[in-house]
């Protein structure tokens, strides 16, 4: 989730224990899970509004989809996916034959 792995967990309840106690321990998780129920409740309420004021055509809207960072990579995907129909083809210049010189060029030397 946040690049916590199984060891660092551990780590982390060891001194949860230690600094506040084992009795202490299931409130605070108690705490903690309803703090964060609450979290998710208000972003769910804030995307929920933006989506009512936006109107139905923003109703698969999402809050991450707001997050600058994934707005451009979106964009630049897209760009990188769009086929340049703006450019010239590349003209080949035809293979010399066996008795050709290749050019040359006394000022580009």
């Amino acid at each position: 989730m946040f690049g916590v792995g199984l060891p660092e967990l551990a780590l982390i309840a060891l001194v949860a224990v230690i600094v506040f106690g084992p009795d202490k321990l299931p409130e605070l998780a108690k705490q903690a899970g309803a703090m964060l129920r609450k979290a998710r409740q208000f972003a769910n309420a804030a995307r929920d509004e933006l989506r009512n004021e936006l109107g139905p055509e923003y109703s698969d809207l999402e809050l991450r989809d707001l997050d600058p960072r994934t707005i451009v990579r979106k964009h630049i995907i897209e760009a990188m996916n769009e086929p340049d129909y703006d450019e010239k083809p590349v003209r080949r210049p035809r293979p010399l034959r066996a008795d050709e010189t290749p050019p040359y060029d006394l000022d580009a030397t």
